[in-house]
């Protein structure tokens, strides 16, 4: 690693078989790590940075010695640590699949192993954020059976339903998913701000005739509507739509795009929920566009396309879900032969996030 300090007082890093690294002094110093900078164990920092001098130079710099600055501050420049600071976007570790992924390649565990063994359990989260999904085995088969699992990530996100619900056909339903017709891919509570982040659904009864589940990948669909669609693509990206709720314990509206990237582009949520989006009333070329790219995202994900994971949630199982990239759904079920009853509760996506990195090995 070799350091050249530039005219304008920049400090460029240049490293074998990799482009240069051009760094702005004052993104340098308010990272560095020195306790006068940043707290060593809050990692928070200590320098109020809006005052330092816009005009900031680095005067000398040297690997695993002294960097200099301007207006007197020196501190060590460690190796490692910098090697860090200006490393590069690793590729994406979400894997992409489809309708064929086969049950075996499911992440899964069981509820006791995962009890006993941090290391179970770190590599069960790690599979959810690989994935998308997870399933859990050997859960109890009791109302709130699911909570031995939820403990073990974080409190769960109690909404105006409650912590934990039910998802079973009931009278007066006052949502489709208490009735037992079939859910075409969706993804809850958009309407939420923020939206629920992982869903546990908890199976207690399954011998119903149908009632499947239904999963669908939507960060692959995303992608395959960007390649093969740009304009579609780049419109659900662009377009807000409201999501609404409303009973009479609750009036929930969130407005915000189907598809949602962050500043470098990349897709972080998908929000699909036919029962609750309404768009707003746009110019009617605007509206054109906006309906012709949801028709092409929902061929992409309609419960006959090839990206649709089908398969049978079993009594004591619980799947877990990324409701910001996953599609969820079942198919219709009778009540003639059997019962159908899961138990649902959702957990924040920080939550869930917090627990994977502190169990991720060294």
């Amino acid at each position: 690693m070799d350091l050249t300090i530039t005219e304008a007082g920049q400090l460029q890093v240049a490293q074998a078989g990799a482009a240069p690294v051009l760094l702005h002094p004052v993104w340098l110093r308010e990272r560095l790590p020195d306790a006068s900078v940043i707290d060593p164990k809050t990692g928070q920092r200590l320098e109020e940075a809006a005052e330092t001098p816009n005009d900031l130079r680095i005067t000398a710099a040297q690997i695993d010695g002294l960097i200099v600055f301007s207006d007197g501050f020196e501190t060590r420049l460690p190796a490692a640590w910098l090697a860090t600071a200006i490393g590069t976007s690793t590729p994406s570790h979400h894997v992409h699949w489809d309708g064929t992924l086969d049950p075996a390649d499911f992440p899964s565990a069981d509820l006791a192993t995962v009890r006993s063994d941090p290391a179970a359990l770190s590599a069960l989260l790690r599979g959810l954020d690989a994935y998308g999904f997870a399933v859990v085995r050997g859960v109890p088969i009791e109302m709130d059976g699911a909570i031995d699992l939820a403990d073990l990530m974080g409190p769960i996100r109690i909404t105006n339903w409650g912590g934990i619900a039910d998802v079973k056909a009931i009278p007066n339903a006052y949502d489709l998913t208490m009735t037992p017709r079939h859910l075409e891919p969706h993804s809850d509570n958009p309407y939420r701000d923020p939206v629920p982040g992982y869903i546990l659904l908890h199976c207690l009864v399954n011998d119903a005739d149908g009632g499947d589940s239904t999963l669908i990948d939507g960060y692959h669909a995303a992608a395959i509507l960007r390649r093969d669609n740009p304009e579609a693509f780049a419109t659900l990206a662009q377009t807000d739509v409201t999501f609404r709720y409303h009973d009479d314990t609750a009036f929930l509206e969130n407005d915000c795009p189907l598809i949602e990237c962050n500043a470098a582009g990349d897709v972080v949520q998908i929000r699909y929920n036919n029962r609750t989006e309404m768009v707003g009333r746009l110019p009617i070329e605007q509206l054109d566009r906006y309906y012709a790219a949801r028709a092409a995202f929902w061929k992409l994900i309609a419960p006959a396309s090839p990206l649709t994971l089908r398969f049978r949630l079993q009594p004591g199982e619980v799947m877990m879900m990324d409701n910001y990239r996953l599609l969820h759904g079942r198919t219709g079920y009778t009540l003639n032969t059997g019962s159908r009853h899961m138990r649902q509760c959702y957990l924040d996506r920080d939550t869930v996030g917090s627990r994977r990195r502190l169990l991720q090995p060294a």
